[in-house]
């Protein structure tokens, strides 16, 4: 059932609306469960679009086995994904600072008032991000530290590879996920992928781990692949960022989500006026690569990977 969670009117007769598809049983009993998939609260981040289309899939091919409630939200930020643009439109407001939102405010607070208002009571929600435009992440879960012992458990069966803990100083209070667990609400944010993107093997890999979770929640009485051992990691200094030493175009020698060993050529850096080496990235550590410069072009500093140490993997 397709209904509008929220609805403003916009100028020359426009209309915004942001919708949600419940699904539910053909019998509903009392104190059903409900789980919520959330994507599209940046414009520009797409993988979690296509989680909503094949995690539907899945249900209409045994739909005797749902046994709760599934909310499907794939675009809270409607305006920016129809322009492609990571906040909202006119606005320059990203909308992911912006909860939990007043019900008595502007436009963009009424909004978000009104997301978390729908969201809020689920017994469990997961918040599906891309990467930008620039970087590629392999499916992950980051975590608030000062909500690590209720999420972590829920985590580990989600079939993701990683689950980063972070600390409590690092997290927004303004993010949906934080006014969420803040309240009550279990909430993952999944990170995954490239921004305007869609991959495919990611989006798979995640809808077995959410329907995992909706079995575990009794949700979903239907087959299931067991989720994967995911790598986690608490400390800050388990990961290592390394950047662009001059600006060029960087090619990769590697593979993402590849164990190296230190010593190894990440990449390398051209000039494509002249064709000149600029700069060899050396892999600084021993370890794995979950992030990797997916956008070519880059600028003195610009990001262009993390590794995850090596004891970190044990």
């Amino acid at each position: 059932m397709i209904e509008t969670i929220a609805k403003v009117d916009l100028p020359v007769d426009e209309v915004l609306e942001i919708k949600r598809n419940r699904i539910v049983p053909e019998k509903m009993t009392d104190n059903m469960k409900r789980i919520s998939i959330v994507t599209g609260i940046h414009g520009d981040e797409l993988e979690g679009q296509y989680v909503c289309c094949e995690l539907q899939r899945r249900i209409n091919e045994d739909f005797e086995s749902l046994k709760g409630i599934v909310d499907i939200y794939p675009a809270m930020n409607p305006l920016g994904i129809d322009s492609i643009e990571r906040g909202i439109p006119a606005f320059d407001l990203d909308m992911n600072r912006l909860f939990p939102g007043n019900i008595d405010g502007n436009m963009t607070e009424y909004l978000a008032a009104q997301i978390v208002k729908s969201v809020s009571g689920s017994d469990l929600v997961f918040d599906i991000h891309a990467s930008n435009i620039y970087l590629t992440e392999i499916p992950q879960i980051r975590i608030n530290e000062l909500h690590e012992k209720e999420l972590v458990p829920l985590a580990e069966k989600s079939n993701v590879d990683f689950i980063w803990v972070h600390g409590a100083s690092t997290v927004l209070e303004s993010t949906f996920a934080y006014s969420l667990n803040s309240t009550g609400t279990p909430c993952l944010v999944v990170e995954m992928g490239v921004g305007m993107r869609i991959s495919k093997d990611y989006g798979d890999q995640l809808v077995e781990g959410i329907l995992n979770l909706m079995k575990e929640l009794g949700i979903w009485t239907g087959k299931v692949t067991p989720s994967r051992k995911p790598i986690i990691s608490k400390n800050p200094d388990d990961v290592y960022f390394f950047n662009a030493a001059t600006g060029g175009l960087f090619v990769p020698c590697v593979k993402h989500w590849q164990k190296l060993k230190k010593g190894d050529l990440i990449g390398r850096i051209f000039d494509p006026l002249s064709g000149k080496i600029l700069n060899e990235i050396i892999c600084p550590i021993d370890g794995i690569l979950f992030t990797i410069r997916d956008y070519p072009i880059v600028d003195e500093g610009s990001l262009i990977g993390r590794l995850l140490r090596e004891d970190v993997l044990v």
